[in-house]
């Protein structure tokens, strides 16, 4: 848990979480608070139950160090850690799986920032940062040269793509299973970090519907948009997918997410309670499917 990057704090409620939720099914579970991109574990460890958030426990960077080191670990692998956490990688796959995605165009900014040829209104996204970090909805001239800039001071690249003004959807997937559709509803804005985690800085907020007020056939599209994309990036184990649903109900895939947050009433534990998985069980179904899968 923890981890060096911006997702430290949210990372740490995860694990602990986690933790708890392990020691309560049974299992002999111990925290390991990483601050570096080393990874020291203690002696006797059969498994570790990855929850760092981001940069480096979701980019398939400490994937690779446990494997190096012959430790078995939960969810994605090295190689659809790496693909799916990269947004422009991700998109290349879905549009070549037929995967319903937004368009998008990618902004080389090496040089200095430069503007999209995209027509507004567009989102801008730092291609390699999770939680909505450096994501900026730009309605106005006015406001993109600002949210370009932002979104330049994580790497070269900037996505940008074309906004699809709807509901926000996310859809657990686990072994294979959909789990049912959560509506994300923020009360203001987007779902940004402060709507997500409005602990974290005392403002915004966000409520939750699970499952979503959608009828059959479109929940339907939407889940298999969802499986679509989590098969497409060769997701193991499990993956939140994140959706939007335009006005005419058709879904747009925007990313999947391989380390979801993981407290009890984060998004895909939300889910899976409602498809009959209580929190305890849901760790412990993740930890021996990896297992299994690992050993």
């Amino acid at each position: 848990m923890g981890g060096p990057g911006s997702e430290r704090d949210v990372s740490l409620a995860s694990g602990n979480a986690v933790l708890e939720a392990l020691q309560g099914e049974g299992l002999d579970a111990v925290p390991v608070d990483v601050t570096t991109h080393d990874i020291e574990l203690p002696s006797g460890i059969g498994l570790c139950f990855n929850t760092i958030h981001g940069t480096f426990g979701e980019d398939g960077e400490m994937q690779a160090i446990l494997e190096r080191m012959g430790m078995p670990y939960t969810g994605a692998g090295v190689d659809s850690s790496r693909v799916a956490f990269d947004k422009v990688t991700s998109k290349e796959v879905f549009v070549r799986h037929g995967v319903p995605t937004p368009g998008s165009e990618i902004v080389d900014c090496s040089s200095g920032v430069k503007m999209p040829e995209m027509a507004l209104p567009y989102v801008v996204k730092p291609p390699r940062e999770g939680s909505s970090v450096g994501v900026h909805i730009v309605e106005t001239e006015a406001d993109a040269h600002a949210a370009m800039e932002d979104a330049a001071k994580y790497g070269d690249e900037v996505l940008v793509e074309q906004f699809v003004n709807g509901k926000e959807l996310t859809v657990g997937v686990l072994d294979d299973e959909v789990l049912p559709v959560v509506h994300i509803a923020p009360r203001s804005g987007f779902y940004d970090m402060n709507n997500k985690y409005p602990w974290l800085n005392d403002e915004g907020g966000t409520d939750y519907y699970c499952p979503a007020e959608l009828d059959e056939e479109t929940t339907a599209r939407v889940q298999q948009a969802a499986l679509e994309a989590h098969r497409a990036l060769g997701i193991e184990i499990y993956s939140r997918v994140d959706v939007l649903l335009d006005s005419e109900n058709m879904p747009y895939v925007l990313e999947a997410n391989t380390i979801p947050g993981m407290t009890a009433s984060s998004l895909l534990p939300k889910a899976a309670k409602v498809a009959g998985y209580e929190f305890g069980p849901l760790c412990r179904k993740i930890a021996e499917l990896s297992l299994a899968m690992r050993t």
